[in-house]
Parts: structure tokens; sequence; C-alpha cells
């Protein structure tokens, strides 16, 4: 016989002014259970969270707990006033049975040492803080929110195994997909104020939840009833979207393969980015860069070659140099050694992982048009911001919404609006899936799979990794960095294991054929040749009389009358055309590597 629950949620109604934020949702919890609690932004997740925990009050229904029962909650905003350290406040938690010593030890797997002022704390740690303290009394429910925010990769995977190995019933929330798969073995839907419950992981979550919207919607055509324009574009459409990026990671797994090959020879809702003219071929070219700061090597003889049309994500434990090595990579910080050379025609975007540029008080509508009317520029066009700011999942109600009154998703999703009505063809992305719902991350999965031009990508997110990357660039220690081809769990299957603290690599070597890959090339001549200052002269014009070609071959193979007029000649168009592209990509190359020798002999 099924033991009890724990905690029982039922027929819960809370509204905030004229909205209906829940509307009869239910939660029941029994021993052991791993539940995860998913739905869009903004729908109540966080709500019913707190009222499960007793932290608010619904207006209607009913919570019962367990008499004796213990329970948990990740705070999300803690308060560390009046404790002396960190170590004091995740020992309040404790209960008189509790072990005592567990607190450290969490707290050491975090990366603290519980002797921090809670003063000084960045909100990271104060998060890893918090984190500690709900995992320290062993509780029978833990009420996690967010738990992997601010937390990289070594620590995502420990806290993974901590909580399967827990005896505590786990009520999820999360963006992290291959989180939510490790540990979920049933799912709460919150949609429109109610709950729906899958007796499943979230392995089979999507699936289950594009059967229950396309049930809907064919129920809703057969009554005959009128479908609010709004609510069809914002649900239904993210079915359609999930099945086009099955299609687009079919053709990722073809790009990993190029890669591969080049690495070992030497209403639905839309995204869209601005792409500015093609770059050359050769985007990146990186030859034995090094960087230190006080001392410790940061990156140490790195090199590559960043192709057009390559995605990259850079990983590694927090403080192991993610940052710098994109910064050095785009140029806007200079190694202490070797070269970066960026290609030609680069046109390149960011976004800033810490959204310093939103300024509060400015509306959303302003954000995106920078106060100029009610348009917005999208490839040169116009366009209304509302129809904008639909794409990307806004309502035409928020436009004069202040962006402090904005959730933490929806100043990410105004991040990327910002970012991709600007033309380029290099997005550099840091961290961009911070605070963005599945949804969002569907649709910026969506961006990255379509964009003709090249990204680079930092993110602790394993499954967005591997939905999204052609290869990544890892940290494995001492400032030594290696590029695999593939995603992140390609990345597993070629060294045999994850990302690893910073602390923990120091203890082991290398293995011999990664220092091999990594060591720094062989010296080799200084300076130009006659010969090479001659070709280093004339290459320009050869690139751009290539170019001009190309451009005049590819408008007479547009014509959709050339092959039926002259098949014979748009054959040999096709040869050209071929030709003269690898003639530019050779001539970009060639270039760039004159450039590097120029560069090093002061030339």
């Amino acid at each position: 016989m099924a033991a009890p629950p724990l905690l029982i949620l039922q027929d819960i109604r809370l509204g905030f002014g004229t909205t209906r934020l829940l509307d009869g949702a239910s939660l029941s919890v029994a021993p052991g259970e791993r539940l995860a609690l998913v739905g869009r932004n903004g729908s109540g997740k966080s709500t019913l969270l707190k009222i499960a925990a007793g932290l608010i009050e619904p207006e209607s229904g009913t919570r019962f707990l367990q008499p004796g029962a213990t329970l948990r909650v990740l705070d999300q905003e803690p308060d560390l006033s009046g404790f002396a350290d960190v170590m004091s406040y995740v020992e309040a938690g404790l209960g008189p049975a509790d072990d005592a010593h567990r607190a450290r030890y969490l707290l050491e797997s975090l990366g603290m040492t519980g002797a921090e002022a809670p003063a000084a704390l960045s909100g990271g740690e104060a998060r890893r803080a918090a984190l500690a303290r709900a995992l320290a009394p062993s509780p029978d429910i833990l009420l996690l929110d967010e738990p992997t925010n601010h937390l990289d990769l070594p620590a995502i995977e420990w806290l993974e195994a901590e909580l399967a190995a827990s005896s505590a019933a786990l009520v999820l929330i999360s963006h992290d997909r291959r989180f939510l798969e490790s540990l979920s073995r049933a799912m709460v839907w919150l949609d429109r104020g109610t709950t729906r419950r899958l007796e499943q992981g979230f392995g089979a979550f999507e699936a289950w939840r594009d059967q229950v919207l396309e049930e809907e919607e064919r129920d809703a055509h057969k009554l005959a009833r009128k479908i609010v324009r709004e609510e069809h574009w914002l649900r239904y459409g993210v079915t359609a979207r999930r099945k086009r990026n099955v299609r687009r990671l079919e053709n990722l797994q073809t790009l990993r393969a190029r890669r591969r090959e080049r690495t070992t020879a030497p209403g639905r809702v839309s995204m869209a980015a601005t792409e500015a003219a093609s770059s050359g071929n050769l985007v990146i070219a990186v030859d034995g860069i090094s960087k230190s700061f006080g001392g410790r090597p940061i990156i140490t003889g790195f090199s590559t070659r960043i192709m057009r049309g390559d995605r990259v994500g850079i990983l590694g434990p927090n403080g192991a140099g993610k940052t710098t090595l994109l910064n050095m990579l785009i140029g806007t910080l200079a190694p202490d050694a070797g070269q970066v050379l960026l290609g030609a025609g680069i046109e390149m975007v960011g976004l800033d992982q810490r959204r310093a540029a939103l300024d509060p008080a400015v509306t959303l509508a302003e954000a995106l048009t920078e106060g100029r009317g009610d348009m917005v520029h999208i490839g040169g066009a116009p366009r209304h911001v509302l129809g904008y700011m639909k794409d990307f999942l806004f309502t035409p109600e928020q436009a004069r919404t202040p962006l402090g009154a904005l959730s933490g998703g929806e100043r990410g999703r105004l991040m990327l609006a910002r970012a991709f009505a600007k033309p380029s063809n290099l997005l550099v992305l840091d961290e961009p899936t911070n605070d963005l719902d599945l949804e969002t991350l569907d649709l910026l999965q969506e961006l990255i799979a379509d964009y003709a031009g090249t990204v680079l990508l930092v993110s602790h997110d394993r499954d967005f990794l591997d939905r999204c990357v052609t290869s990544v660039i890892a940290f494995e220690e001492a400032g030594r960095w290696q590029e695999y081809a593939g995603g992140y769990s390609d990345m597993v299957a070629q060294r045999g294991h994850g990302v690893r603290a910073r602390a923990a690599e120091k203890q082991a070597p290398a293995p011999k054929r990664e220092a091999a890959v990594s060591a720094k090339p062989a010296p080799r001549k200084k300076g130009l040749g006659a010969v090479e200052q001659h070709e280093l002269k004339t290459l320009p014009a050869k690139m751009e009389k290539l170019s001009a070609e190309i451009s005049a071959l590819e408008k007479r193979i547009a014509d959709p009358a050339f092959y039926v007029r002259d098949a014979a000649g748009f054959a040999k168009a096709t040869g050209a055309l071929g030709a003269a592209q690898a003639a530019l990509q050779q001539a970009e190359t060639r270039w760039l590597e004159l450039e590097i020798l120029r560069e090093e002999s002061g030339g």
C-alpha cells in the first residue's frame, strides 16, 4: 500500500489585482517522490512553491503537511544579516538531531569555507550558502526553486548526484533540462492557473504536453469556440517549434561531422537575428595565445581556427577564465603572448550576462526602439515594436511596462530581442540561458540553428550545449584548454569525464594525449621574405576579385530560367562557383597566416 502524502495542496487560488495567477492548482508530495514543477515564466510556479512552504497564504484552498514532517525550501533571496559568517547561517538551519559536520561538507562541496563574511558575498555565493542551509538538515521534503542558478558545471553535477542519493522528497523548478531528466520521476505542469500531473519524468513531458495542447486545439475547433489570438500564439506554437528543433538537431549532427573532419585533419513564436553580409570563411585565427593574472596562468599556448558557420561552446568551472578566453577570441582583450586575428567583414553582436545595459525606468517599447517612435528596424526594414515584441513572447499590454518590473526571464528575453535586432555575422553569447524558461530556450536554440553566421557561446547548460554547438573549448588544468568536436556529451565521451572543479584538477596529472594536443606550437621562421611581402600586398585585391566573381556567379545561378535555357552552362557556372569559393577560402587563410608572421616580426 502506497504511503500517504506528506504534503497536499488542494484547489489553491491566488490573484494579484485583476490577474488570476492560481485558479484551482493542486500538488501532492509523497515520501521519496521526485517531482518537477514546470510552466512558463510568470505562470506562478515560485508562488505555488512558497504556498507549499507555508510562506504565502492563498486566497482559498487547503494546505496539509503531515505532523512531524520536516520541510525545507531554497530561499531565492537569502538574508544572512545577523550572522557572523556563512557557517553560522547554515548551522542555524540544523535541528537538534542533525549532523553538524554536514554543514561544512556541503559548503566545501559548493566551493566555500564557511568563514566568509555575509556582507562580502556576491549574489551567487549567497545562493550557494542558501542551498547548503536547505540541504544540511536532510529534511523529509525539499522545495528547490532554480537550484542550479549561479552554479558552474562541476557544482551542478555534484548537486545532481547529492539529490539523487537523498531520501527526501523533491519538488524542483529548473530550466536545466539535463538536471530535470536526471532527477524527476513525475511532472506537475502549471498552466493558466491550474495543474496537470504526469507520472513520468521530464524525458516524457514535452511529447505529453504537445499531445495535450493538440487535443485542446482540436476540441476547441469542434466546439466552435473562439480561441483568443494571443493565447493561441503563446501556447500552441510550442508543438511546431519542438518538432522543428528535432529536425535541426539532425542538421547539427551533420555540421558536427564536418567540424570533426576539419579538426582531425589539419501563431507561432518566432525569433530571427538580423544578419549582416557574410564574413570571410576564416572568422578567427588563434595562434599560441597565453594570458596570466597575478602570476596564475589563465590560458596557455592555445590555438584554433574558427570558420564561418561554426557554433563554438566555451565551458569550464567558475574562475577558470571562460569569459577571459572569450574576450581574447573577439579581440577585446589582448593576449600576453601569441596572436588573435579576426577575418574580414566581421560584424559582431554580444549579449552581456549581467544585463547591465538595462535602465529599470525605461519602458519595454523604449528599450527596443531606443526611444525613437514606435518602429524598430529589422534587417533594414521598419517593423512596429508591438509585432517585434510578440516574437519574443511579450504581449502588447507590456509595451509601457518599466524594465524594473520585468521578471528575470523577461529581462533575458529583452536582451535577446535587443541583440538580435542589430545586423551581425558573429554572435557572442555569455551565459544566455540565465533565467530563461524552457520555451524561451527552445526559441533561442531555433535562432542559433537558423543563424547563417558564427556563434561563440559560454554556458553551463549541458543540454543547451548539446543542442547548439558544433564544438566545445573545454578547460583542462593550469591554463590549458582543449577543443573537442561535438557538444558536451561528445566531449565527455572523448575524454571520459565532464568538467572538473579547479581544485580537484590540481591533484591529478593531465592525460598525455591532451598535453600533446595543446602543447605550444613549434617555433617557426620570423618575418617575411620578399616573395611573401609581395603575396601579402596582392592578396587583398585577389580576394576582392574572387568575391565579386562569386557574387556574379551566384546571381546567374539564382536565375530559375538559367538551367532550362542552358543546362551545360548552368553546370559550368556551378563548377566555377565551387572553385572560386575554394580559392577565396585558401586566399583568406594564406592572408591571415602572412599577417600573423608580419605582426610577429614587427613589420
